[in-house]
């Protein structure tokens, strides 16, 4: 009997140590040290449907299939209970059982414990545990890549080159497209110049881009004479367009525009800078987090201040911490505060998209106007790191953008919180930005973020798609199969061949080519933006993305087939026939006066709601002539009262917008940022307010009551 117990749980503990070593970082044949420390020894559920890989040195491996998660954890609880050995987050064996005692639990990040998934008893223990393999179906599950063996490197080896020739001949069918396309705008102009007119006088904001066209030429002289002053004098002043003497931002950075990639030299020409942060996230991740603050109040803080930390979010004592040891918590006294806002970027962008436009930019704006501006990128971006891999490993590029939402915005606001030492902050988001925050927020992935975001601003709200999802193109990368997009695009970053060319051209090549081939792409056009700074609104487009992540975009599992982030096809059928019978019955009852039962059964379309009682405040701002997204139909499902938890604080159609004028209109301050700067203080609690100073533009502004 003890000899079959002992062949039993031999068995047990091979069957462990085989499945730990598939998801392990190396392979058994590695270094000895370095295997056992980096064994995976754990599955932490971030989300009950996003589990990550703990290894025995308490390292951390992103995403990894449920079902290998949950069967890690199986053998492991039942080789605790039947004695043994096995790894510990130290490296070192232990008598398996013997903290059987002790309850093992992971944190969320919200001040709770948060067990494995049950779909059940939340008690039970994992061996009879049956959790859902997945939210809904547009979310399948991710591939499993195991730890590197030769096969395998030799196998990504083979995607890597097939994938290098024939994305490279996708991208140059795009570059061909969008210059034949441009051939027609070619002549045009040449036929203007030849009868003597000016090409660009038909543009709507034409006379206000030659009079900034003329102060910027203006200013550029006179950053030359106060060079000579500063080299002369010992005391220096900064003179504004208007001959006016401006000692609140001095602009340390000046004349020519040289086009460059690099956020704080844009801030530095307004008289602002920039501090970057680096921010772990939970599955391993680092990524970069910007500080907008004027330098008259306020002094960086060291580098290893701003490096990345343990990967754990939402930490009971982040306010209390963020007052006295903050960046910004403690800088300022109580009624001097400046609100924190985070501002996250859409796709294949990085949150310089929002500092490219002068004292227009949104960034700029909001840190003059009075409030604390940190701009979150998402991973990779335009350094892909990791705690534990390397960028040629795929597990690196294993992700799309559920574990963008679930993963690194709650450890960018986290980290904001933690360093200005409020409970809440707004949040601003573009495109995909708005994508990650609204599944994020959904009541199957992590509602308690809710908690945490005062107000949720939406800039062009990517939630359904726009008809440009039907273009020839986009539809190729629909129609072929999973594995044919492996091939095609690989399996690690998304044509890495965009970002070596953002490397090698020229600021002003590549702005122009960078222009022409997104517009091409995404059928939008420059009418609305100050020409003279198009180039620089391209240096941070592209980064670097998963192909895992477009083909979630593009692919035909995911969004390009239901056409929506949160609801499959079927459903989204569905709520059109409700709106079409909605509407007929509006028509009639406008005529009778009479109660329709459809207006009595609004109330039950709740019971699909994608959302619950946490979720914060929202406001949209929808461009009118977006054909990349349908913002439109999203304030049909609000107004229709599918989702009965939210509340919208303020909502805005601003007609002949394209997709990104909310952010580089030359009126984009009057039609979006003030109204954004507004919004985000009414929405801000009464004891945030208390503390902050009154931003600028917002002396008359009430607190919203909801």
């Amino acid at each position: 009997m003890a000899r079959g117990n002992a062949n039993c749980e031999g068995a047990l503990a091979c069957e462990l140590a085989r499945h730990a070593e598939k998801l392990s970082l190396l392979p058994p044949g590695s270094d000895n040290e370095n295997f056992r420390a980096t064994t995976a020894v754990e599955a932490k559920f971030i989300t009950p449907q996003d589990p990550i890989i703990e290894t025995a040195n308490g390292g951390r491996l992103p995403a990894v299939p449920l079902p290998e998660a949950i069967k890690l954890n199986e053998l492991k609880e039942k080789a605790e209970r039947g004695g043994g050995y096995v790894h510990t987050r130290d490296g070192e064996s232990s008598i398996a059982g013997e903290d059987m005692s002790k309850e093992k639990v992971a944190s969320n990040g919200f001040g709770q414990q948060m067990k494995p998934p049950l779909q059940y008893n939340p008690e039970a223990p994992l061996s009879i545990a049956s959790p859902s393999q997945r939210t809904n179906p547009l979310f399948p599950q991710l591939p499993l890549y195991g730890p590197p063996t030769l096969l395998r490197n030799l196998q990504c080896l083979g995607l890597r080159i097939s994938s290098f020739f024939l994305s490279l001949t996708f991208l140059g069918t795009i570059v061909l497209g969008s210059a034949f396309t441009s051939i027609p705008l070619v002549l045009r102009h040449i036929a203007f110049r030849l009868t003597f007119r000016d090409p660009n006088a038909r543009r709507p904001f034409y006379e206000e881009e030659m009079r900034r066209r003329k102060q910027r030429r203006n200013k550029a002289r006179e950053w030359k004479r106060q060079r000579w002053r500063r080299d002369n004098y010992s005391k220096t002043v900064n003179i504004n367009e208007e001959g006016v003497q401006d000692d609140d931002y001095q602009p340390t950075e000046g004349g020519k525009d040289p086009i460059v990639c690099d956020v704080g030299y844009y801030a530095r020409r307004v008289g602002l800078d920039i501090e970057e942060y680096s921010v772990q996230t939970e599955d391993g991740f680092i990524i970069n987090l910007w500080h907008v603050y004027n330098p008259a109040e306020y002094t960086p803080v060291s580098a290893e201040h701003r490096s990345h930390r343990a990967p754990e979010v939402f930490s009971a004592s982040d306010a209390s911490n963020g007052h006295e040891n903050g960046s910004s918590g403690a800088r300022f006294g109580i009624g001097r505060q400046r609100y924190p806002v985070l501002l996250v970027h859409g796709l294949l962008q990085s949150a310089g998209a929002y500092c490219t436009n002068d004292d227009d930019s949104l960034a700029f704006f909001l840190c003059k106007s009075g409030f604390d501006v940190w701009l979150g990128n998402n991973r990779c971006g335009f350094r892909p790191q990791h705690q534990t891999l390397h960028y040629g490993d795929p597990r690196m590029w294993n992700w799309n953008i559920r574990q963008m939402g679930v993963m690194d915005l709650p450890s960018l606001i986290s980290r904001v919180l933690a360093e200005t030492g409020f409970e809440k902050l707004g949040l601003i988001c573009h495109s995909q930005g708005t994508t990650e925050t609204f599944v994020a927020l959904a009541k199957e992935q992590r509602p308690d973020l809710g908690n945490k975001i005062s107000v949720f601003c939406a800039l062009a709200p990517a939630v359904y798609a726009g008809p440009l999802i039907g273009k020839a193109y986009l539809k190729f990368m629909r129609v072929i199969s999973p594995g044919m997009f492996r091939i095609i695009f690989g399996i690690h970053a998304f044509i890495p061949l965009m970002m070596s060319m953002h490397r090698l051209l020229p600021g002003r090549i590549y702005g122009a080519l960078g222009y022409r081939v997104f517009s091409f792409l995404f059928n939008w056009t420059d009418d609305r933006w100050e020409r003279d700074l198009r180039d620089r609104m391209f240096q941070f487009a592209p980064v670097y993305v998963s192909a895992e992540s477009m083909r979630w975009w593009l692919g035909r599992e995911c969004f390009a087939k239901h056409k929506c982030i949160l609801a499959t096809k079927d459903v989204g059928r569905q709520e059109d026939l409700e709106d079409k019978e909605d509407y007929g019955v509006h028509m009639v009852n406008q005529t009778t006066g009479e109660r329709s039962s459809s207006e009595d059964s609004r109330q039950s379309r709740g019971q699909n709601a994608w959302y619950d009682d946490q979720v914060p405040p929202f406001a949209l701002w929808i461009a009118g002539s977006d054909e990349l997204v349908d913002g439109q139909r999203l304030l049909r499902r609000f107004a229709r009262g599918r989702e009965p938890h939210v509340k919208i604080v303020h909502s805005k159609i601003i007609e002949g917008y394209e997709h990104l004028d909310v952010l580089w209109a030359m009126d984009s301050v009057d039609k979006v940022a003030k109204e954004v700067r507004e919004v985000i203080w009414k929405t801000a609690s009464a004891s945030a307010r208390d503390a902050c100073r009154v931003p600028k533009g917002c002396e008359s502004v009430e607190s919203w009551t909801g």
